[in-house]
């Protein structure tokens, strides 16, 4: 299993900046912003990038991240 480190490291390298995947409006400025990635509306967030982890590597990234608090 990745460390969660790690894993923070390349979710900010892709991002280019600090990025807190644990913050819902930073990820979404992020994946609108940079990548240009819109997620569905679900219940949470983490419904969201789920439905999404196909669009871009970060994706899946922060989703593993957050699962892993």
């Amino acid at each position: 299993m990745a460390n969660k480190d790690f894993i923070l490291q390349r979710i900010r390298i892709f991002a280019g900046s600090e990025i807190d995947p644990s913050v819902d409006e930073q990820v979404d400025e992020v994946l609108k912003d940079k990548f240009e990635i819109m997620l569905p509306q679900r219940r949470s967030m983490n419904e969201s990038l789920a439905s999404s982890t196909s669009d871009h590597e970060i994706v899946a990234l922060i989703l593993k991240y957050r699962e892993m608090k």
